[in-house]
């Protein structure tokens, strides 16, 4: 297994990594609901679970009778 000869600086190291970048991250906004979310994940509002559009998870109260 090749082994390197001589001890790469610091430098050469950090100018090799200096590539990697953090990207922001994507927002967009529901057209059902209007509300920013990130792309392609899951968001609650108002009790209910949101994905593209469609409500997955509906936490809310069923009605009158679930208050008391």
């Amino acid at each position: 297994m090749p082994n390197p000869k001589r001890r790469h600086s610091q430098q050469r190291s950090a100018k090799r990594r200096t590539h990697y970048k953090a990207t922001p991250e994507t927002w967009s906004i529901d057209k059902t609901t209007g509300e920013s979310h990130l792309r392609h994940r899951a968001h609650w509002v108002e009790d209910k679970l949101y994905y593209r559009g469609n409500v997955v998870v509906d936490n809310s109260p069923a009605g009158p009778e679930a208050n008391q």
